[in-house]
């Protein structure tokens, strides 16, 4: 799928090589898919991510999630820190439609259970969300199961970002926000590892953002003035605020507790755009691995994994901060202007890189 993304401008992120898609879908098996509502009221959808295509109850993904700041909506994260395993996909979409995503979810895990022979007695779907209220009329809860059944279905290796599925209504640093993502490759141990990671971006104050090195938010903020004078309404984020969900997957054998020092490593992309963290924004990391699979029958007394010493954890680091990094640049690239439900203009970054970059 043809997309400019922000390597397209020009725009280099970290030193690290990218996967072949430079997408989360680089890690093998790793798909994701999106289901778009807009209409006159609505703007917002759905996406999940498959960390593998067979069944993720039957045989648990070793997993970690970390809470930068918690304000936020998330279902599932209690049990992934208790026990560090995924057993379901993970969905993203807006603030008020968690339950109904929720149990749209458990319900596809339990007809694949079913299928496969799989007793279910307890699962724990995975959802994250952004408040996207600024340009949908969230109170309709306009996602449901059928949303959430079509996305799974349509997941592959090669999808859209920008405004589509959980992405279609969030904002950044008062910019169009979106889903982005991207990879990095790293040799250890004599074997070749990838890092994805996928992105659902709405926070950020508009002064903040920095791009390139350049102060990016207070030029945007100039050249808006103008705009204002010709009557026009450009959108403006006085505080960092409305969250970033930030999903990382690899195939480089770690523990959970390995993955969590990865993923708290998230955080350095997000600080690397311009963000403090603000009060109103949740910050939430999810991170699994498709190389430690841990089996759920009772036929195993003991198992065993394979984990990368710690000292050489520090290219994964780096891996995560970079790929989280340049996944919100290309959310916010490849997303389009938008109108907010009070008539504000959204521009997207691509609106404002010649200025910026030229």
């Amino acid at each position: 799928m043809e997309q400019k993304r922000i390597r397209d401008y020009g725009v280099a992120v970290g030193r690290m090589k990218a996967g072949r898609g430079n997408k989360i879908t680089d890690v093998p098996g790793v798909l994701v898919g999106h289901t778009t509502i807009k209409n006159k009221e609505n703007c917002t959808g759905v996406t999940v991510i498959l960390p593998g295509p067979d069944n993720a109850f039957a045989k648990n993904y070793t997993a970690a999630s970390y809470v930068h700041n918690g304000f936020g909506k998330s279902c599932g994260l209690i049990q992934i820190d208790e026990l560090g395993t995924l057993e379901t996909p993970i969905a993203l979409t807006n603030t008020l439609n968690v339950g109904l995503v929720w149990d749209a979810l458990a319900d596809f895990v339990i007809r694949q259970c079913e299928t496969d022979g799989v007793p279910v007695r307890s699962l724990n779907p995975v959802v994250g969300e952004c408040n996207d209220s600024q340009i949908n009329r969230i109170q309709k809860r306009a996602v449901k199961a059928e949303h959430v059944w079509e996305a799974i279905r349509h997941a592959e290796t090669d999808f859209l970002e920008g405004d589509v599925g959980a992405g279609a209504g969030t904002i950044c640093y008062g910019l169009k926000g979106g889903i982005g993502s991207a990879s990095r490759m790293l040799e250890i141990g004599g074997g070749t590892y990838t890092i994805g990671v996928l992105v659902q971006s709405n926070f950020g104050a508009t002064e903040d953002f920095v791009l390139n090195g350049i102060p990016a938010g207070a030029k945007i903020l100039e050249w808006n003035k103008k705009l204002e004078k010709s009557g026009k309404e450009p959108a403006v984020s006085q505080t960092d605020k409305g969250s970033i969900m930030t999903i990382l997957a690899t195939d480089l054998p770690v523990s959970s507790r390995q993955l969590k020092r990865i993923i708290r490593r998230l955080a350095v992309g997000i600080a690397r755009t311009g963000a403090y963290t603000g009060h109103g924004s949740g910050e939430v990391m999810i991170g699994f691995t498709t190389a430690n699979r841990i089996p759920t029958g009772r036929k195993e007394t003991l198992i065993s994994q394979t984990a990368v010493c710690e000292s050489f954890l520090n290219l994964a680091f780096q891996a995560a901060a970079e790929a989280a990094h340049e996944a919100i640049l290309n959310s916010m690239v490849c997303a389009k202007e938008a109108i907010g439900l009070d008539g504000q203009i959204f521009s997207s970054l691509a609106d404002y890189l010649p200025k910026l970059l030229g």
